[in-house]
């Protein structure tokens, strides 16, 4: 099993193309044999970020005329005619075979390797130049946002300062990768995941879903609902706590507005009525059909229908990715209601407010406007 410290750089390429997939620590391990412990420490140095290819400047001599310099050399030639030949300048020449050993030591590999080799020097990043940025970054991770809602925040307000903008891949490099640390190490545990480490995108299927009497299928919603044509469309869901508590989330999908609901149990007959005055309060223009999972919470849907006058569609059995406005806004939610906590404690107060945060935060698919800004856009 190899070391952390000597392994090469087409291993850590490797490592680091296998975690971007999805591969377990263990499955790393084994189609590398390096140490667990040793992929873990490659992963946490880095930051889990991939490594950047390292780019030579165009500007910069090739092997090809470092190896013309090379012979040049043996047959006697001068700087001067050497340059010539590579339409270089005879100071370039002269300055290249001094660095590397003189007219009797230089070896266009050896020098090539050196040159590549000094690409390497650490660079100060973007976030380290500008401590206006590095602030603005700083509060809104702080807040909450993303560093995708950041930077495509920061683009929108300065599209012509460079220096007040910065990609999301520099801010996750600042937060991330050790060397490249500018922001306070403890703002990593703002992101939404929690982790110091960058991890590749999955999905879970949920399980365990029952049955539901007279569902609807989510292949016969309307057209429209499914391309986010109309507002109007909601999706919906449960998220847990302890002591079998519960909140109703509830978005829609054109605007990713979201409205939070207080629930007494997980029970049909209690969550239904919540989300139905939730619901009805709503003006008729955004009313249209409600895409639920197979959780048991909504087999009363007929009554629900019945009490709004708003269609439910159930998404099919392990399939969360019919119902993605739900699933990544679950995401964010869980910030501010983490799992294992006791929901019950919440009011519908409290929840109103985490869902005016939630709506306060620019979202990349609406071009970094608000959910709550496009919700208004969309009310009669």
């Amino acid at each position: 099993m190899g070391h952390g410290r000597r392994l090469s750089k087409s291993v850590r390429s490797e490592l680091n193309r296998l975690w971007h997939e999805g591969e377990s620590l263990n499955a790393i391990s084994r189609a590398l044999r390096v140490s667990r412990p040793t992929v873990t420490r490659v992963l946490r140095d880095g930051g889990g970020m991939p490594e950047r290819p390292r780019k030579r400047s165009e500007r910069a001599l090739s092997l090809a005329e470092r190896e013309e310099i090379s012979r040049g050399l043996v047959a006697g030639e001068s700087y001067r005619v050497i340059a010539s030949r590579i339409r270089r300048s005879p100071s370039t020449v002269s300055r290249e075979v001094g660095l590397n050993g003189g007219r009797n030591r230089y070896r266009a590999v050896d020098a090539d390797a050196r040159a590549l080799g000094a690409l390497a020097r650490p660079k100060t990043c973007k976030l380290a130049r500008h401590g206006w940025l590095r602030h603005q970054v700083a509060r809104r991770l702080r807040q909450g946002w993303t560093p995708e809602q950041i930077a495509g925040w920061l683009a929108r307000l300065h599209p012509d300062d460079d220096t007040r903008r910065v990609s999301h891949e520099t801010i996750y490099a600042s937060l991330y990768v050790q060397a490249r640390g500018v922001l306070r190490k403890e703002l990593a545990q703002q992101l939404k995941s929690g982790r110091t480490i960058r991890h590749a995108r999955g999905a879970r299927p949920k399980t365990g879903q029952g049955q539901i009497p007279d569902a609807v299928p989510i292949s016969d919603r309307p057209p429209e609902a499914a391309d986010r044509a109309v507002p109007g469309n909601w999706e919906g869901d449960l998220i847990e706590g302890s002591n079998n508590t519960a909140v109703a989330t509830l978005v829609e999908r054109r605007s990713r507005f979201v409205m939070l609901v207080k629930v007494p149990s997980k029970r049909s007959a209690d969550v239904v009525p919540a989300v139905a005055r939730k619901i009805r309060g709503l003006p008729t223009e955004l009313k249209a059909t409600l895409t639920w999972d197979r959780g048991k919470e909504m087999s009363q849907h007929a009554a629900f229908t019945v009490a709004t006058g708003v269609q439910v569609y159930f998404a099919d059995p392990h399939s969360p990715w019919q119902r993605p406005t739900n699933e990544n806004s679950n995401k964010v939610i869980r910030e501010y209601l983490p799992k294992g906590t006791d929901l019950s404690v919440y009011s519908q107060r409290q929840l109103d407010a985490i869902a005016r945060k939630l709506n306060a935060r620019p979202r990349k698919v609406l071009d970094y406007a608000t959910p709550a800004e496009s919700f208004i856009q969309v009310l009669p």
